[in-house]
């Protein structure tokens, strides 16, 4: 029969006791120092020291992409189903997949059998096929559904025909998202905050309640007995590995922020809440719904959440309510891109969900807000109605951007904004238009759009903050530092971004790398993640004027950046100006995170000069408190 030890210990392991069972008990303190949970508490939860995860075959999926599936017992009575999909390469709003991402999925077997989320629907065949081998579906009792987006309920459908008896468990909301989803009756228990369900054999399941992380029928569950809680989306990355846990945080470093960038950082005031929410819990695995289940490095990156998080509302200038519809065509999705944009700008965000939004908080959420934009409705329905309520509640001097949703059933764009500006509503943009379904393109112009607005209602507060933090003999001072004079170029997917860079520097010889400071509030920095590829062009002296005066322009929301400019693709696919003095080739490493720039190391894999004798363009300031 397989060993097994203890992961954790019924009462609290003081920091003064590691060096004692350390000596005293070597074997003991193995264990624990490979298993140690950074929590108050250390649970006492058997598992198997023998159990390897079983994999699945791999099948491809859309002919050249890889899924399978692994099982793996992670504590007492509990498996998990991760479904690895090895090569997507984007996942909604994200720009780009360096490493696929996982669902990942969770069986209880107590007296009474759970379910905690299902998979994505293309991992059908080998997501029913794994519950199947583990466990009879006719025996489920409980499907508990922390949130309806379809990448971790699509198959629930599936799985209720398994198990018809079953109770889908959820928020209010998620029952209701649920009903559309299923299409059929079924048996469900709607529970609030503090609710309790008793599977037995000490697994005692509490609700929280965690709206907009990032759906906004979302809610967090905590397994009392082993000290395990699923969160979803939160605290996840997209991040494909047979590793089971988070073993190797500085691999993991970037993935997990740029996650947070993308889906929390827009609900950083939802995060804060939730996180008070479960301040005093117990809890030594968060078993997330993406990437790896966090185990080792918990308190430390709770604590980034956290932190993140305060930074973001601290900085806030202003806040713009973002008005979506769930579960409609690209809503949310779109919704979220534009938001993550705003966020760039020190921009608060406020998501709210016209189908289940009060219309007195509506109202006061919109009241308050700097500026707001309405993902557009469906023509007929409850988000409609609520869209009704804003004609007499907006204000005249808040800028207002709409947008299409690609549901099929759009209320037209045009008449809302002609109904709006007619009441005097001010419309700084056009609305933001979806012709077919979107893609890389569409999600970053929805991306710019969000910080053109976030740029419009802080860039004098920005301006003013900067001149006033900053003595008058330092700026110019600082001013004095020159550099050279640089294009970044950048492709991924159907994307394209370009920047004037001058605060560049060459940083090692061996790799060759070099650096680069990214403003946060730039378009490109989305095309600049870890693994991404760019292109360095240098500009000449006494050349420089024509390139320099277009890049700096300001383009609309997905607007083509190189219209106009001759180029030819490098080998990494993104742009070498033909009028550059010489180009690199470079693959970023690492990012190193200042107030308001992203200092990027990146490995030059290639390069040429076109002119020999030129020399490069520098960059001359007076002052150095602005740009």
């Amino acid at each position: 029969m397989a060993s097994s030890f203890a992961l954790g210990i019924r009462h609290s392991l003081s920091a003064s006791s590691f060096p004692v069972l350390r000596h005293k008990a070597p074997q003991v303190w193995k264990r624990l120092e490979a298993d140690h949970l950074k929590t108050k508490e250390v649970r006492a939860v058997a598992v198997s020291v023998d159990n390897a995860p079983k994999l699945s075959q791999v099948v491809k999926w859309q002919e050249n992409k890889r899924i399978q599936t692994q099982i793996l017992p992670i504590a007492a009575d509990i498996t998990t189903i991760r479904s690895l999909d090895w090569d997507r390469d984007r996942f909604d709003i994200e720009f780009g997949l360096q490493n696929g991402t996982t669902y990942n999925s969770f069986i209880i077997n107590g007296e009474k059998l759970a379910v905690i989320e299902t998979s994505h629907e293309k991992f059908r065949d080998l997501y029913l096929a794994a519950i199947q081998e583990e466990i009879d579906p006719n025996n489920i009792e409980y499907i508990i559904a922390n949130h309806t987006e379809p990448d971790h309920s699509a198959l629930i459908p599936d799985l209720l025909q398994l198990a018809p008896n079953a109770t889908v468990v959820g928020s209010k909301v998620c029952i209701q998202f649920l009903q559309n989803l299923v299409l059929q009756p079924f048996k469900s228990k709607i529970v609030k905050g503090g609710d309790t369900l008793d599977l037995g054999k000490g697994h005692v399941l509490e609700f929280v309640m965690a709206p907009n992380l990032h759906w906004p029928d979302t809610m967090f569950t905590l397994d009392r007995g082993t000290g395990i809680i699923f969160t979803c989306d939160a605290f996840g990355m997209h991040y494909c590995t047979e590793t089971v846990y988070d073993e190797d945080l500085e691999k993991l470093e970037p993935h997990f922020r740029f996650y947070y960038d993308c889906l929390m950082l827009p609900n950083s005031r939802s995060v804060l809440t939730a996180l008070k929410r479960v301040s005093n819990m117990e809890f030594g695995i968060i078993a997330v719904g993406h990437g790896p289940l966090l185990r080792y490095n918990v308190e430390e990156l709770v604590h980034r959440y956290e932190t993140w998080s305060k930074q973001a509302q601290e900085k806030q200038l202003t806040s713009v309510a973002v008005l979506y519809v769930s579960d409609y065509g690209y809503s949310d999705r779109l919704s979220q891109a534009v938001a993550r944009g705003l966020t760039k700008t020190n921009t608060g965000v406020e998501m709210i969900d016209l189908n289940s939004t009060d219309l007195q908080e509506l109202m006061e959420d919109v009241g308050k807000s700097g500026a707001v934009v309405i993902m557009a409705p469906p023509s007929s329905g409850p988000a409609n109605m609520a869209v009704s309520t804003l004609y007499a509640s907006m204000k005249g001097k808040q800028p207002l951007l709409i947008a299409e949703s690609y549901g099929g059933d759009d209320e037209p764009v045009d008449t809302m904004l002609a109904r709006f500006v007619g009441l005097g509503i001010n419309s700084p943009f056009p609305p933001l238009r979806v012709k077919e379904s979107p893609t890389e393109a569409t999600y970053q112009e929805f991306e710019e759009a969000g910080t053109d607005l976030g740029q419009l209602l802080t860039q004098k507060k920005v301006i003013e903050a900067k001149k006033a933090n900053m003595p008058n003999d330092i700026a110019r001072a600082i001013g004095r530092i020159s550099g050279g004079l640089y294009v970044v170029t950048a492709t991924k997917g159907s994307s394209k971004g370009a920047m004037v860079a001058s605060w560049v520097s060459q940083a090692s010889f061996k790799p060759l790398g070099i650096t680069i400071a990214v403003a946060k509030d730039r378009a490109i920095e989305s095309l600049m993640q870890v693994g991404d590829t760019f292109v360095l062009n240098c500009l000449e002296e006494g050349n420089f004027a024509p390139l320099m005066k277009h890049f700096l322009k300001r383009f609309p929301p997905g607007a083509d950046r190189f219209e106009g400019v001759e180029w030819t693709p490098a080998g990494n696919g993104s742009p070498i100006l033909s009028a550059a003095l010489a180009y690199m080739e470079c693959t970023v490493k690492s990012r190193l995170e200042t107030s308001d720039h992203w200092i990027t190391y990146a490995e030059v894999v290639d390069g040429n000069v076109a002119k020999p004798d030129g020399r490069t363009a520098a960059h001359h300031r007076k002052i150095g408190n602005y740009y």
